[in-house]
């Protein structure tokens, strides 16, 4: 059933829990026994599953919260990429949760329907068509976000790289994306909130 791979990703791309942490060696097997992707992909995936089991539960979901969970650039939130905090934003995800629920689907979790990992659990209940013409549609966003994860050399890539192969789009070149590391307070200025209050030429802040 070439569909579970949907799934698999979804795993992949979900907060490591301990769960999750051990069910690597049954994503493998969905991984391996694709036809929907290359070697070459599952050999990437390969080394990002090697390294969700390495170290301990905490190690991993640190790693995770510090790579997804500090900056617009790799939110897993497609509707970040394209409206930010907008009205906008608010209006297609009622749009998407309103597809859902036209395919006899439920969102019965706490996360957004913009959620990927959400959108690929979706994806893993309909038809390979569907799938690809809904991948095709945010190829550019899941395209910019694979560049952000390889700019940071994560093994994360690796399932945004499969998607867009899915997609019938080509993987980025890694070859091509500058390295960056950033310090923690240096992360996504589009994300920093501007300060309560305005700072005098000449010391504290005043209302």
């Amino acid at each position: 059933m070439p569909m579970i791979l949907f799934k698999a990703f979804s795993a992949l791309l979900s907060y490591p829990t301990a769960d999750m942490r051990a069910a690597l060696a049954e994503i493998s097997r969905v991984v391996e026994a694709s036809p929907l992707i290359s070697a070459r992909e599952k050999r990437e995936l390969g080394a990002l599953m090697r390294e969700l089991g390495e170290g301990d539960t905490l190690t991993a979901e640190a790693r995770y919260v510090d790579l997804f969970d500090r900056g617009r650039s790799l939110s897993l939130h497609l509707f970040e990429h394209l409206h930010g905090e907008s009205r906008d934003r608010g209006a297609a995800m009622v749009e998407l949760k309103q597809l859902y629920e036209a395919a006899g689907f439920e969102l019965v979790s706490h996360e957004l329907p913009d959620y990927l990992p959400v959108v690929l659990e979706y994806l893993s209940c309909r038809d390979l068509s569907e799938a690809r013409d809904l991948l095709a549609d945010c190829a550019h966003i899941l395209a910019a976000i694979t560049r952000s994860l390889i700019a940071r050399q994560s093994r994360y890539a690796a399932v945004l790289q499969a998607l867009l192969v899915i997609a019938g789009e080509k993987p980025l070149n890694a070859a091509e994306i500058k390295p960056v590391k950033e310090h923690h307070a240096a992360l996504d200025r589009d994300w920093a909130e501007q300060p309560a209050f305005e700072e005098p030429p000449g010391g504290r802040p005043k209302p």
